[in-house]
């Protein structure tokens, strides 16, 4: 064995526990990026409709309302107590016509229901749901067909700390059969 090829124990603790680090970190952003937006197709194809008719998003959650379609607009019919969403500018009275976009970020949990003034008795109307868990609660109550169940964010983590501590020892245990415990210095 050269001298170029000799690591010290300090070194490869630094770099086991910097990689270690790394890759936490890279495994729990992707969970904390959870849902932060989300769009609602005004009149897709023509057609009187919202796309998706019914939401469920969790709180904080934007949602982007993009006309494919003229003469729609957005009209509350009814929302939780403590919110303050208008729908869109100028009442049951104004419409917009293809390529406008209207944004809001829901924040008070509970159910949002709307309807496009023009066209609600043609039955266009729609729901967004916002909840913690940001699905449909009646999906995962009972019933078997709601896919399957929600992994908690606590047990991803505790998941992705396994996998660290188990790459670690490893790594730990690879050192030390290549290495060997024998440090004396031969003359």
């Amino acid at each position: 064995m050269s001298a170029d090829d000799t690591v010290s124990r300090r070194g490869f603790l630094k770099a086991a526990s910097g990689t270690a680090a790394a890759a936490g970190v890279a495994a729990t952003s992707g969970t904390a990026a959870a849902q932060s937006s989300q769009e609602v197709v005004v009149g897709p194809g023509g057609e009187l409709v919202f796309e998706p008719a019914e939401l469920f998003i969790t709180p904080g959650t934007t949602v982007n309302f993009v006309w494919e379609s003229d003469l729609h607009n957005i009209v509350v019919d009814s929302q939780p107590e403590g919110a303050g969403w208008e729908g869109t500018e100028g009442g049951p009275g104004d419409t917009y016509d293809t390529g406008h976009e209207y944004s809001y970020t829901f924040e008070t949990t509970g159910t949002y229901e709307y309807y496009c003034a023009p066209h609600q008795t043609s039955g266009m109307v729609g729901s967004i749901t916002v909840n913690e868990s940001g699905e449909d609660p009646s999906a995962s109550s009972g019933g078997g067909g709601g896919g399957p169940p929600a992994i908690p964010d606590s047990a991803k983590t505790l998941g992705v700390a396994t996998m660290v501590g188990m790459f670690s020892t490893l790594g730990l245990a690879y050192f030390f059969m290549r290495f060997g415990g024998d440090y004396e210095v031969d003359e």
